[in-house]
């Protein structure tokens, strides 16, 4: 009799076949097969997958348009620059966090009661934001917000893995990979529009009505798969108590790092020590508990290696390339993001059709996805060589070509990427290897955030060191030339030392915004390079995968 048990995400494990030395015995009447609540692709399914993809972008939205909308936000809520840090930086500490710990809770409480209810606690937590009497009361409401948010991206590579056939698997990551290209790059546009036409108030509560359109779609259309609450007798507690901790640490190390000075802070110092140590242990303790939260041995294969680092080197670059254009444009030109969301959407609403094409190309055998995401990078590697002739005199249109070629970069090296992450496993590995992806995927963009900030300032400072050395140095040189800026502010006062002031006001204003040009330049030279590198890696260092396919009837069993 051919048997079988459902495992804990909806496997069917079959029962091992009987022995020579056991006759079987004669079977009268057989029993019927174990469901696998996997239910028959159609109309429904496609709705639970659609709903789960839509609630994984409002919390995207939730975080992108919150960050983007920061200045804003502390204005109308009287919080100052310092402390309106902590508010990203708790968010995305937690945020990143619950991800690698959320694939052993869907598992345990079941796909279909654990997403309903992360979506409607982070959509019913954005309620009472705006009315937070202080700063500490909001980051405690965030930090429960962003600890429902990391959860469910995890929840949604499972949900696209598990429940799409094999022939249309890979549109399921290309569904995947628009919470990180589409989702980004439109939050710049949605804070614009909410907080210029509609009210501050909405930056939080913009992701309320579509928060209930998903759980409506996720009610619907994801199956009624059993919880396993017997799990909790393994439970790894240590794992967690340890690894949540450790993880906020480096995370709010890299977050904060830049603006207190690294390690001559005592509060770096103190998180990056003991966070870092926590996290060895965290390692060392999934490395040999029986019911671990991923699987370290997964680094030994060359594919994982591969696809992973180059997940958080693609994910901090796409990151970097996304906020060059808007510092500048914020800075330098004095935009405000109304102005400068038409440089976003450039890039977010083509890749509605991008990600299906790229996705398309990628599921045809004969493609080998290793050269798709070398191009993809070839072209991200173009867009910062066009970077590199930045000017104090460009403007919003300067960037659109730039833009075009994230607009190709983007989806071609995010698709392969998750194609080599996943696709070299086997369908019961899906959940140790999500939490692991997801978590790399968030510490991308804090180190992003980092290498963006420690980058900017260092560059920007040594041009200026520079730039006020050679008008030192060669001012005896200069003086033939007049003084155009005190000639142009001579006649606005007639107190020769208050014009001089402004005229020195000035002159640090021209140094301030050349050398800002000059180190955003730098950051796209060294792009240049990083994007070469990560495409000669993809070339050699992982073996070839091919798109899934359903097994033929006339396969011989194993």
């Amino acid at each position: 009799m051919r048997g079988g048990a459902a495992a804990p995400d909806g496997l069917t494990i079959p029962a091992p076949l009987p022995t020579a030395a056991a006759p079987a015995a004669p079977v009268i009447h057989a029993a019927p097969p174990v469901p696998s609540y996997i239910p028959p692709f159609g109309l429904r399914t496609i709705i639970g997958c659609l709903g789960m993809l839509l609630a994984v972008h409002v919390a995207g939205f939730n975080e992108h348009v919150t960050e983007i909308g920061l200045s804003d936000i502390r204005g109308a809520m009287h919080i100052g620059h310092d402390e309106g840090t902590w508010f990203t930086t708790i968010y995305e500490a937690f945020n990143i966090a619950s991800m690698a710990f959320t694939p052993w809770f869907y598992m345990t409480f079941s796909i279909y009661r654990f997403s309903i209810f992360v979506t409607a606690t982070m959509a019913l937590l954005a309620i009472p934001a705006p009315f937070m009497p202080d700063i500490t009361s909001l980051c405690v409401l965030r930090a429960f917000q962003g600890l429902m948010a990391g959860c469910l991206p995890p929840v949604l590579m499972t949900v696209m893995l598990k429940y799409l056939p094999a022939e249309i698997r890979v549109f399921g990551i290309g569904g995947y990979a628009m919470s990180a290209t589409f989702g980004p790059n439109l939050g710049l546009p949605l804070e614009a529009f909410w907080f210029e036409h509609v009210g501050w108030h909405w930056l939080y509560w913009e992701i309320i009505p579509l928060a209930a359109l998903s759980v409506a779609m996720l009610a619907y259309g994801l199956p009624r798969d059993p919880m396993h609450l017997e799990r909790f007798e393994k439970f790894n507690w240590f794992g967690l108590l340890v690894g949540l901790p450790a993880i906020c640490s480096l995370v709010i190390v890299l977050y904060q790092g830049d603006r207190l000075d690294w390690f001559r802070s005592p509060v770096i110092t103190h998180l990056a020590l003991w966070g870092g140590a926590a996290f060895v242990v965290f390692l060392i303790n999934e490395s040999f508990h029986p019911s671990p939260y991923f699987k370290i041995h997964y680094w030994l294969s060359r594919n994982i290696q591969a696809s992973l680092l180059s997940l958080v080197g693609i994910l901090a670059i796409c990151g970097l390339m996304a906020e060059l254009p808007a510092l500048y444009l914020e800075e330098v030109r004095g935009y405000r993001p109304i102005q400068t969301a038409p440089v976003s959407l450039v890039v977010a609403l083509p890749q509605l059709i991008m990600l299906p094409l790229i996705a398309a190309i990628c599921n045809s055998r004969r493609v080998d996805c290793r050269y798709v995401l070398a191009g993809g990078m070839l072209c991200l590697a173009a867009a910062a060589w066009c970077g590199t002739w930045l000017t104090p005199d460009w403007v919003r249109d300067n960037f659109y070509l730039i833009q075009i070629l994230q607009v190709f970069g983007q989806p071609m090296t995010v698709i392969p990427t998750l194609m080599l992450a996943t696709l070299a496993l086997g369908p019961a590995d899906g959940p140790f290897i999500s939490g692991m992806v997801n978590m790399l995927k968030g510490l991308a963009n804090a180190v992003a955030f980092a290498l963006f900030a420690a980058l900017t300032r260092r560059r920007e400072q040594y041009h200026s060191t520079m730039l006020l050395d050679h008008h030192g140095t060669h001012g005896l040189a200069l003086q033939g030339l007049g003084d155009p800026i005190g000639q142009q502010l001579a006649g606005t006062s007639p107190d020769a030392a208050h014009v001089a002031r402004n005229a020195l006001e000035v002159f640090h204003t021209y140094i301030r915004e050349q050398a800002l040009v000059l180190g955003l330049a730098d950051i796209y030279f060294i792009l240049i390079w990083v994007c070469l590198f990560y495409a000669v890696l993809n070339v050699v260092l992982p073996r070839r995968v091919y798109p899934p396919r359903p097994p033929s009837a006339t396969a011989p069993a194993h």
